[in-house]
């Protein structure tokens, strides 16, 4: 899915939250979650390699008795 990117300007937080609200509103759920994984992905393509997954780091340390 390629998103349309648009620009709107707002005279307050309050009516661009509103304007929010309504757009996503008026999408099916499927439209919501293909925008919600496209900017997933787009947000793993920003961070490069730490991107494509986390590696697991265990240390186990021996702690002295009490």
């Amino acid at each position: 899915m390629q998103m349309e990117r648009t620009v709107r300007i707002f005279h307050s937080f309050d009516e661009a939250e509103q304007a929010d609200r309504v757009a996503w509103a008026a999408m099916t759920p499927q439209e919501r979650l293909d925008y919600a994984l496209d900017l997933a992905a787009r947000y793993r393509e920003g961070l490069g390699e730490a991107g494509q997954g986390f590696a697991r780091v265990c240390r186990i340390i021996e702690l002295p008795e009490r």
